[in-house]
């Protein structure tokens, strides 16, 4: 997909060396962006293999707002780096999605909170009023921020209403270009989808600011070499991209969709390439 070749060839050329918190040097540029038009196609790279089931059953996870892994273990260990023993998760996406925390002053002037389904205001507010410009989705809560072993990345996303069709942007503090990235994009590209068809509208644009975009690099000869994602990445955009896969969802409320109702046609992929998480 030439957008995501371009916003690698960008960080190679324009980004960089900066010391990170894993301990792996990476080669950063702040304010990356790039969209996608959605009705091309579904943004799943062919430049390498993308585990498609992984990532569903991911996005599948988010929106069951569960602030624990035990299920989604069942079928990917995506998670289990930042997870405790028993599967407990600190910073959840879709806990925050479904189960914000809002407080409110009551009449004798004390706090109370309350739990905000931000992605039901969203679909509700959709049909109420397509042109608002709230629809906005957090997974930022600043004393989970604080605390958590990884705050979330993919913190913030606002869905847009235009020409007719269901657009969505997403706001990312920190963007692995080759493991993170291809996921996040693939992930809010099918929730745009679902809640496109949650609320009766075609698909647009999907948008995605990247704060600090960066490659994991490290030098050979050094212990961290095998953290390096640099060299993956140069023959990745020599690869020609192939025709982008359809995706079809049956159509069903969005908290009764499970695994089997989606439906990934004519997936065609370069081989898969490696690289090791930076935890």
């Amino acid at each position: 997909m030439k957008e995501y070749i371009d916003l690698v060839k960008l960080v190679i050329d324009e980004g960089v060396r900066k010391q990170s918190r894993t301990g792996v040097e990476t080669l950063s540029y702040f304010g990356a962006f790039y969209k996608v038009d959605l009705s091309k196609g579904f943004p799943l790279l062919t430049t390498k293999q993308v585990i498609w089931k992984s990532l569903l059953h991911e996005v599948l996870w988010y929106l069951s707002g569960e602030n624990h892994i035990r299920n989604l273990r069942k079928h990917t260990k995506i998670w289990d780096d930042w997870a405790d023993e028993d599967g407990n998760l600190e910073t959840a996406y879709g806990y925050y999605w479904r189960h914000f925390p809002s407080a409110e002053k009551d009449k004798n002037g004390k706090w109370q909170v309350r739990e905000v389904d931000q992605i039901r205001y969203v679909i509700d507010e959709i049909k109420r009023n397509p042109n608002s410009r709230r629809l906005i989705v957090s997974a930022w809560e600043p004393g989970n921020a604080i605390k958590s072993k990884l705050p979330p990345c993919h913190y913030t996303y606002a869905f847009n209403i235009n020409d007719g069709k269901l657009n969505c942007h997403l706001t990312q503090r920190s963007g692995d270009i080759a493991l993170g990235i291809p996921f996040n994009l693939a992930a809010y590209s099918l929730l745009t989808k679902i809640i496109a068809m949650e609320t009766g509208y075609a698909v647009g644009w999907f948008a995605h600011t990247i704060i600090d975009a960066h490659i994991y690099v490290a030098d050979a000869g050094t212990a961290m070499r095998k953290y390096d994602h640099l060299e993956g990445l140069k023959e990745q955009i020599k690869r020609d991209p192939l025709p982008l896969p359809t995706l079809k969802i049956n159509k069903k409320p969005i908290d009764e969709l499970t695994f089997e109702d989606f439906h990934l046609e004519n997936y065609r992929h370069h081989p898969r390439i490696k690289f090791e998480v930076a935890v």
